[in-house]
């Protein structure tokens, strides 16, 4: 997988790679797509992640997909490797690559920006040479895509920052940052589903609850595909939010497909 901080973007027409099976460890592997992040391969990773599961096949014990690849954890004491490759070869090769994938959930989140919440929002003003307000701006503008979930649960790698507000992770990891920080660092923008240290800047924090056990099988509310846009808000409408998030509210509002 490529690591966060060094994830290499493409917008153009990147062709998918024939896949490519790597070893990992004694019951695992991972095909690989391509060598970028790229919604087309994403797309075929989520894709192909869906025909796995509907396939349930034996010795199949989990499934991980990612921004370009998918691992697949087996059993060795149910499956051998070659059949678990054999098997998966087999939904790969029936995969129907025109067939239309589910219309991707949109989300709105509202966020306090800069402030005691957003701390690092005048740092990376400086570290830009931008004005506070033009980074919330061209940060708010964006529609940013839910890549993969990884790192903690629930946490929601985005793809679709401004290029103007990349910048490079910071030389000293901050110790803890609250859930619901919204964060920058490289190429990305994040949402910290719990309390986490970080080497990405903090620029504002939303009320809603990417992980949350209360809510049993859809703890994590997020999911790869999905859509999601930030909305500025005051810091009244913030506690006011977080408040009812609190009481089991998911505060994120889903638009209509």
């Amino acid at each position: 997988m490529i690591p966060a901080h060094s994830a290499r973007f493409g917008d153009g027409q990147e062709p998918l790679r024939k896949p490519q099976f790597l070893t990992m460890g004694d019951c695992a592997f991972t095909l690989e797509f391509g060598d970028l992040v790229h919604p087309v391969i994403n797309d075929h990773v989520l894709r192909l992640d869906r025909a796995l599961l509907r396939a349930d096949l034996r010795g199949i014990v989990e499934i991980i997909p990612t921004y370009r690849s998918i691992t697949i954890i087996f059993d060795p004491l149910r499956v051998t490797r070659d059949a678990a490759i054999a098997s998966v070869r087999a939904v790969l090769d029936d995969l129907d690559e025109d067939g239309a994938a589910p219309a991707p959930r949109q989300w709105v989140l509202p966020v306090v920006y800069g402030g005691t919440l957003g701390f690092d929002l005048p740092l990376v003003s400086t570290l830009l040479d931008l004005p506070e307000e033009e980074i919330v701006e061209r940060h708010a503008a964006a529609t940013y895509r839910v890549y993969m979930i990884g790192f903690n649960p629930g946490f929601p790698y985005l793809g679709g920052l401004d290029p103007v507000l990349q910048i490079s992770r910071r030389a000293a990891v901050t110790p803890r940052v609250e859930a619901g920080s919204v964060i920058i660092g490289g190429m990305q923008t994040a949402v910290c589903s719990v309390p986490t240290p970080t080497g990405w800047y903090v620029i504002g924090r939303t009320p809603v609850r990417p992980f949350d056990l209360n809510r049993g099988a859809g703890a994590f509310l997020f999911r790869a595909g999905d859509m999601l846009r930030f909305e500025p808000i005051g810091q009244v409408e913030f506690d006011s939010l977080s408040a009812a998030a609190a009481r089991g509210d998911i505060v994120a509002r889903e638009l209509s497909s």
